[in-house]
């Protein structure tokens, strides 16, 4: 049986930032893991550090300052290395990637850089597969406690290259768990997510309306622009 897409080479993709605006936060730190090693970058913004952002991330002003690169050198890196991915057949993992992904696309718009061919881009997002393959379970599905559902261990939570790290051994864990997602191509998997992703935003958004919330889900994924 030829490799499948767990069993062989992936990079895992996370972001810290100053919030969660798609098109108006930035992006303070990115990394990217391949499991034997890690890039990461310290990225000096350009605006101030919400207290609230430090509070999760634990990044500040000051260290952005002192230790960061500047935004449009250290995002042109992150744009290359996605494409040099692309381009060897590297699928790309990222834990709700909606939310790095489009960030990303926005950074890259704000700097004037290229971006990263996301139409040939195979994206897989663990948070996607575990509401395929366990729907009805109760409780968080934040990265940490969908890892310790699946046994998989977080060191450095809250750190971009932690948090991508976990990424990767879960969505390992999920494709040998379950054959559904296992056994398709990465191209496959990733045009599947699409349409799991946006079934699932509106089977919430019918719940909201149930409950008296008119609330919109967005259901593009993993670009919500």
């Amino acid at each position: 049986m030829s490799e499948r897409w767990f069993e062989g080479p992936l990079l895992g993709f996370d972001t810290e930032t100053t919030g969660v605006g798609l098109d108006r936060d930035r992006i303070v730190q990115a990394a990217l893991t391949t499991g034997s090693g890690d890039l990461v970058w310290l990225i000096d913004p350009g605006v101030p550090i919400p207290p609230g952002a430090t509070r999760v991330h634990g990044i500040t002003d000051e260290r952005v300052k002192a230790e960061g690169r500047p935004a449009a050198e250290a995002l042109a890196e992150v744009a290359a290395a996605l494409r040099a991915a692309v381009d060897a057949g590297t699928p790309v993992v990222a834990f709700r990637a909606g939310f790095d992904c489009t960030l990303l696309s926005y950074e890259l718009e704000r700097h004037g850089i290229e971006q990263p061919a996301w139409e040939r881009m195979s994206i897989i997002d663990p948070s996607v597969l575990d509401k395929r393959v366990d729907r009805y379970r109760r409780g968080k599905r934040t990265l940490g406690a969908t890892s310790e559902q699946y046994g998989v261990v977080l060191d450095g939570a809250h750190s971009a290259a932690g948090d991508a790290a976990a990424t990767v051994a879960l969505a390992r864990a999920i494709g040998a768990l379950y054959p559904e997602v296992g056994d398709l191509t990465p191209q496959e998997l990733h045009v599947s997510q699409i349409r799991w992703h946006a079934e699932d935003a509106a089977s919430l958004e019918a719940y909201f309306k149930r409950k008296g919330r008119d609330e919109a889900v967005d259901r593009r994924w993993p670009l919500c622009r």
